[in-house]
């Protein structure tokens, strides 16, 4: 039978017993524990200057003041916004250093083209951002004074009024789409690379009708005609500016966007970075923002915004063949 250990010395009871509660502890990888430790890049699918530039520029200093590192923003637009975003998933894991905002197009995108990524795997969703809302406006001298000048005209001359969208096939256009055809009339529709561009556009009457979000600050200056709304209500700005519903077509536009990243991340950066953008969703200036875009509110959470993307997947499928959309 071995001999029981001599008797251990106080120092060495105190060393032993130091060293075992050591080991129990969980230990956060080196990458965790110094995160961030030089500036984090925030990928914007669209051009410079429109209303993702504005309303994120604002979010990511509010957010820098938290994680005590910059926020670059970089542009880089392309397919309908889809480019920057989808870039993502030929970077490997994650380190938590480059994000990008993600919006329901990258999910629809896969049902429309043939890629080699899944949106429903091939990204860290961090955190929901907001809500855009979407409208229907015309130049401030425009000749149309409401949504129903608007029909009678493009059924009087079909395909001959331009109406712009971001994008060839986004769900403003698909809706837009949708309720033209339950009018019984046709427009023609033209893909825009960024919103600013479109209004632009609109208030230089080279296009007739603007059918996407970020019109409040053109609006607001009497630069561009609000004639409706794919909103559930009336926009509290816009009292007077009836619903798509209300003139008859029951199309409601749901689109939230928000921050992602490659797959894979640390779950502990993933939370310090929740965190940070979360606390910087609350900032006065970045809300005064957003209610200028006419923008909801959508600070959900990583794993909140991970089962939204599983189910809006499925819709995105359901709305192409509802329009008859087949893949090239």
């Amino acid at each position: 039978m071995p001999s029981c250990p001599t008797r251990l010395s106080r120092r060495q009871l105190l060393c032993t017993a130091a060293a075992a509660f050591a080991t129990a502890l969980p230990t956060l990888p080196v990458q965790a524990a110094d995160f961030p430790n030089k500036p984090i890049t925030l990928v914007i699918p669209f051009p410079a200057g429109g209303m993702f530039d504005t309303v994120l520029r604002a979010l990511a200093e509010a957010a820098a003041k938290d994680l005590g590192q910059p926020v670059v923003l970089m542009h880089r637009a392309g397919a309908g916004g889809v480019t920057g975003v989808s870039s993502l998933t030929t970077m490997g894991d994650a380190d938590g250093y480059t994000l990008g905002v993600m919006h329901n197009s990258v999910i629809r995108w896969p049902h429309m083209n043939k890629v080699d990524w899944d949106p429903r795997k091939d990204f860290t969703y961090v955190m929901g951002i907001a809500n855009l809302t979407t409208g229907v406006a015309v130049a401030a001298d425009a000749p149309w004074k409401n949504f129903a000048d608007l029909l009678a005209d493009a059924k009087a001359r079909p395909g001959a009024i331009s109406w712009g969208n971001v994008g060839a096939i986004s769900a403003n256009r698909i809706y837009a789409e949708r309720m033209a055809r339950a009018a019984g009339v046709k427009f023609n529709f033209i893909p825009f690379k960024g919103g600013n561009e479109q209004l632009t556009a609109v208030v230089g009457r080279h296009l007739d009708v603007y059918g996407d979000p970020g019109f409040g600050a053109m609006a607001s200056s009497g630069k561009i005609r609000l004639l409706a709304s794919f909103t559930d209500k009336r926009l509290a700005r816009w009292p007077d500016v009836p619903t798509l519903r209300e003139l008859g077509y029951d199309f409601v536009v749901q689109s939230p966007f928000g921050l992602v990243a490659p797959k894979n991340m640390d779950p502990a950066v993933r939370a310090r970075l929740y965190a940070a953008f979360r606390k910087a969703a609350d900032d006065p200036a970045y809300n005064r923002i957003l209610s200028d875009f006419d923008l909801a509110p959508w600070p959900v959470d990583g794993a909140t915004y991970t089962q939204y993307a599983a189910k809006q997947y499925a819709h995105e499928k359901q709305m192409l063949d509802e329009i008859g959309f087949k893949p090239e």
